[in-house]
């Protein structure tokens, strides 16, 4: 049951739904041709379709289109994943985020539409995926480059794709490296307290852990918000697919710590054991992931701990949409202010962020009823 305290009535989820897809038909209206990524003072630059971000877009049309069934979202978003895949016949920068890029675009539109091309599409970005595993480790190694040994926490999210494959696909090879990712996770990554930090370096010959390091994190020791709701949802995908109890803990403790290191705020700061964290930038995507996260989190445990999620996830969207919502500002595409794309790089600090959009959209669908999810 919805929070009486917090969403007054179903018509606010009607009224910010309705506002979103307005954003949403505008720029559908200019066609872009690149990938959306981050708008600071009205349009969304554009990424080549190789970037991490390019399946957030399409992933919001087809997600529009489930909802309400006009053909316009899915004749916008069929090619994406085609065009995707044309990249990878050459030199691009596809590596450990297939996931984010495929299960929103290729997987979906086979969900929603049959079309096998998508299957086969899905398919081959979880045999790309799973080619990246170090058997030493135990880890789906990060982007490309001179960087081997290391794995990030954003990529317990892309394992909903391994275990998709091996469902569809009826092949336990998948699920076996989403499993050993997941728990090398659990071992190294996920603290006691439920922070997490975001890169761990290993040796990829001895698979023997060398160092932590901060990243888009604060500090090696700290805890950067946005990875922190990775690590919520996709730990929580994982008991999805395994029942895994393990998974399950990891998810309900990541989350305990998110929620109380908000500490009543709606939205966290970029890390949350920055010092003086009310003087630093808020992160509208972290807020945004975890409150589709908790609501996944919430849909895996019993009624009574669930409404403690739940709770939590509709208090995030309320703050989202209340305080952080570009609803009004016509000539602004980005649906969500004050997003922080990576701030010891000082790169896109205060915009928004397609993939804070993406998961915002994900949470009011699933408020309001949506069942295909793809993470």
């Amino acid at each position: 049951m919805m929070s009486k305290l917090k969403i007054q009535h179903e018509l606010d989820l009607d009224m910010w739904w309705n506002a979103a897809r307005l954003k949403v038909d505008r720029m559908l209206a200019r066609e872009p041709e690149l990938a959306p990524h981050a708008a600071k003072d009205g349009e969304y630059d554009g990424l080549t379709l190789d970037n991490w971000i390019s399946g957030f877009w399409p992933g919001t049309l087809w997600i529009f289109y489930d909802m309400t069934r006009d053909a316009k979202y899915k004749e916008a978003a069929w090619e994406w994943d085609i065009r995707m895949e044309r990249l990878t016949l050459e030199e691009s920068r596809f590596h450990h985020d297939v996931g984010f890029q495929y299960l929103p675009t290729a997987v979906l539109k086979y969900k929603l539409t049959g079309d096998a091309d998508g299957r086969r599409r899905g398919l081959a970005a979880a045999n790309f995926l799973a080619g990246r595993f170090n058997l030493a480790g135990q880890y789906i190694r990060a982007w490309n480059k001179d960087l081997p040994g290391w794995a990030i926490i954003d990529c317990l999210m892309n394992l909903s794709l391994l275990y998709w494959a091996s469902e569809e696909g009826e092949d336990p090879r998948f699920r076996h490296v989403a499993n050993a990712h997941a728990n090398m996770a659990l071992e190294h990554m996920i603290r006691a307290d439920g922070s997490t930090c975001h890169v761990a370096v290993f040796d990829t010959e001895s698979g023997e852990l060398l160092e932590y390091k901060g990243w888009q994190g604060y500090a090696p020791e700290s805890c950067w918000s946005r990875g922190n709701a990775w690590a919520l949802y996709g730990m929580a995908n994982a008991y999805r697919f395994t029942n895994n109890k393990n998974f399950l803990y990891a998810a309900e403790r990541v989350a305990h710590h998110f929620i109380a290191s908000l500490q009543g705020h709606g939205v966290p700061p970029w890390d949350f054991r920055v010092p003086n964290p009310d003087t630093e930038p808020r992160d509208t995507s972290a807020a945004a992931i975890a409150a589709s996260g908790l609501l996944e989190l919430a849909a895996l445990t019993t009624p009574e701990v669930g409404a403690v999620y739940r709770t939590a996830a509709e208090r995030i969207v309320l703050a989202l949409s209340t305080e952080y919502a570009a609803f009004q500002v016509h000539e602004h595409e980005g649906i969500l202010f004050g997003g922080t794309g990576h701030k010891p790089a000082d790169t896109n600090i205060n915009v928004s962020l397609i993939y804070g959009d993406y998961y915002y959209i994900e949470a009011l669908a699933k408020l309001r009823g949506w069942v295909h999810r793809v993470f």
